[in-house]
C-alpha cells in the first residue's frame, strides 16, 4: 500500500450526517441505490468511467461505499493501481468482500475520511460519487490537488436539485412515495427517505465546488447535468 500521510476520521457535520443516514444500511446499499435512482445511477457511473482518462495508471475512488464504481474501474482499467477510500467500515467491509471474489489484484482500500487521506504517490484521476452534497471542499480540493499529477483529472458527482419545478415537484411525490410504503418495507432507509429531500434542496455543492475550484487553480472546470437535473458531474485538470 503506498504510504499514508494522514488518516482520520474527525467529528465534523458531513460525518455526522453520514452516519446518521447510512447506519445498517451497508447490506441493501446495492439495491437501494438502483432502486431509488430507477436505474439511472448505472447510466451515471457508466459517463464517470468514460471521462477517466485511458492511459490512467493510478486511480483514487473516494467515498467508495460498497465499491460499486471502484469495482467498475478496476476491471476497466487492470493495469492500473485503483483505490477506494470509504468512511463507514460496514460499507468498506461489504467492498472487500466482493472484490475476494472478483480477485482484482489491482484494488486496496483504505478506511478513512476523504478529506483526510492523503497519499504520497500522483495519481492521474479522482473520482467520487455521492460525496459532493457531504464534503468538506476546503480541504477535500487542496488535498486532490497535491495528489493529481500535472494534468491529472478530478471527477465529482452527485444529486442535484432539478431547476425545473415541473421535474422538481415529480421528484418530491416520488419521495413522499418512499416515505411512506419504502419506509415500511425498508425501515432502514427511513432517515434517508425523510432527510435526503431537505438536505438537496439546500444543498449548494456545484457553486461551493466551482469556488473551491476556481480557488485552487485547477483548469478546464466542465459542468455536466443528468436525467432533468437531478445529477450532475463536474470535472477539473490540475494545471
Amino acid at each position: 500500500m503506498m504510504p499514508l500521510s494522514k488518516v482520520s476520521m474527525r467529528n465534523r457535520p458531513g460525518v455526522e450526517i453520514v452516519h446518521k443516514f447510512f447506519s445498517g444500511t451497508g447490506p441493501t446499499y446495492d439495491y437501494m441505490v438502483n432502486l431509488l435512482t430507477i436505474g439511472f445511477d448505472l447510466l451515471w457511473k457508466k459517463k464517470i468511467l468514460e471521462k477517466i482518462p485511458q492511459r490512467s495508471v493510478r486511480i483514487i475512488d473516494q467515498a467508495c461505499g460498497t465499491g460499486i464504481l471502484t469495482l467498475k474501474i478496476a476491471r476497466k482499467f487492470p493495469r492500473c493501481r485503483v483505490i477506494g477510500v470509504e468512511l463507514r467500515e460496514e460499507y468498506l467491509n461489504i467492498a472487500k468482500e466482493k472484490n475476494r471474489s472478483l480477485k482484482l489484484n489491482n484494488l486496496e482500500f483504505i478506511l478513512g475520511r476523504a478529506e483526510d487521506v492523503l497519499l504520497d504517490d500522483g495519481f492521474d484521476c479522482i473520482t467520487s460519487s455521492y460525496l459532493a452534497k457531504y464534503a468538506d471542499f476546503g480541504s477535500l480540493i487542496p488535498n486532490a490537488k497535491k495528489m493529481l499529477r500535472d494534468g491529472g483529472l478530478l471527477i465529482i458527482h452527485d444529486f442535484t436539485y432539478p431547476p425545473s419545478r415541473i421535474f422538481a415537484g415529480i421528484l418530491q411525490l416520488y419521495f413522499k412515495l418512499m416515505q411512506t410504503v419504502g419506509s415500511r418495507n425498508y425501515p432502514q432507509w427511513r432517515r434517508i427517505f425523510y432527510g435526503l429531500p431537505e438536505l438537496l434542496r439546500k444543498t449548494e455543492w456545484v457553486a461551493e465546488l466551482i469556488r473551491s475550484l476556481q480557488e485552487n487553480d485547477f483548469s478546464h472546470i466542465n459542468i455536466e447535468p443528468f436525467t432533468l437535473g437531478v445529477s450532475t458531474i463536474i470535472t477539473a485538470r490540475k494545471l
